[in-house]
């Protein structure tokens, strides 16, 4: 869908693309996920599985990822011993970097454990807990659509979801679905959650990253566009800022005639790219929010949280600030803490408990 463009936002983001292309400073550069590790078979009490669920909406992709992506899975206790039961499910989105093994099994979060805990001193209600993997040859999906990388909006609300109903004991209702992530993964909860509100019901955002990317911010160690020197994908292995603008460009600005990367950059020879600069700002969820605040307005419940010392705190307020512009109903914390140091307290404390009041548990 056509965004309406104001010029004010395509002059404050070709000043900001500049900075961006030179460093990702404002995400990443600091959104580190833990090192992953396999996944176990089994926890404590319930069970974790980790499979394959075939996206077509993943199907042809120009980056040549697979359409089959790994998806963590995790079953509460009573899962296996009340085959009556039907359970909630919440979806989670994971960080630039990342993957679904960041979170679930050993070496990661320990999502699993995070959940034992929590629905085993009634913190929360058991629910059901589903994770895809979108990491790609440049660090992450974005949960956008593109040709390029792929349809990660619509595998997520549809195929995925779809395949977790079929395949599990679920309360296959939008009352009973909740989405939530953190960093990239929260960028990506809002994104889709503006506009799926056909298919989930509650919404939890951490530590969001790329909220407003219209946003002019000063440049850091300097202004130079060094994804304009990388000559193929290999190139770019290593170097996370570059990385991390390869793959905004991938979902934000894709190109079918453009090999080898089939997007295009919104800096050519230094020099800003209107058109290309656009698409950047109109996939910012502060630009998005005026068309999609209806849709929004249709939840259950939304929250958002960030860590004081996060470097991203400024821009998720910009999006709040526009939440309360158009009276969307949401709440709004804050914390101490950086980037990444709350997450696992935030999970078990906030967003466990957060989605267990809010999904309807009724078959």
């Amino acid at each position: 869908m056509a965004l309406i463009r104001s010029r004010a936002l395509l002059a404050a983001t070709c000043s900001a693309v500049l900075f961006a292309l030179s460093a990702c400073a404002g995400w990443s550069s600091q959104a580190q996920e833990p090192e992953p590790q396999a996944a176990a078979s089994s926890t404590a009490a319930g069970k974790l599985e980790r499979v394959k669920v075939h996206g077509k909406s993943l199907e042809g992709n120009l980056m040549g990822e697979s359409a089959d992506p790994d998806v963590s899975i995790y079953l509460p206790a009573s899962y296996s011993t009340d085959s009556d039961r039907r359970y909630p499910v919440v979806y989670l989105l994971h960080g630039y970097t990342g993957t679904d093994l960041s979170y679930f099994g050993p070496g990661g979060r320990q999502l699993d454990q995070i959940a034992e805990r929590v629905f085993a001193n009634g913190s929360a209600q058991e629910m059901i807990l589903v994770m895809p993997n979108c990491m790609n040859a440049y660090g992450g999906c974005m949960y956008s659509n593109s040709v390029t990388a792929g349809d990660w909006e619509t595998y997520v609300a549809d195929d995925l979801v779809s395949y977790v109903d079929q395949n599990y004991r679920t309360i296959a209702t939008r009352a009973s679905r909740g989405l939530a992530g953190h960093s990239m993964g929260g960028y990506g909860t809002i994104r889709i959650g503006m506009k799926r509100p056909d298919v989930f019901n509650a919404l939890y955002a951490l530590s969001s990253c790329c909220l407003n990317e219209g946003t002019i911010r000063p440049p850091a160690g300097g202004v130079t566009p060094l994804a304009e020197s990388i000559k193929s994908p290999e190139e770019a292995q290593g170097n996370r800022d570059v990385m991390g603008t390869l793959a905004r460009a991938a979902a934000w600005a894709p190109n079918p005639k453009n090999p080898p990367f089939f997007f295009d950059l919104p800096t050519k020879n230094g020099e800003v790219q209107p058109d290309i600069a656009e698409k950047w700002a109109a996939n910012s969820p502060v630009a998005m929010l005026d068309q999609y605040a209806g849709n929004l307005k249709k939840y259950k419940a939304i929250a958002l949280d960030i860590g004081l010392q996060d470097s991203l705190l400024a821009s998720d307020e910009v999006f709040v600030d526009r939440l309360n512009r158009f009276d969307v109903p949401h709440t709004f914390e804050t914390y101490e803490g950086d980037h990444t140091s709350g997450v696992p307290q935030r999970l078990e404390e906030k967003v466990l408990p957060f989605f267990s009041q809010q999904l309807s548990f009724g078959s």
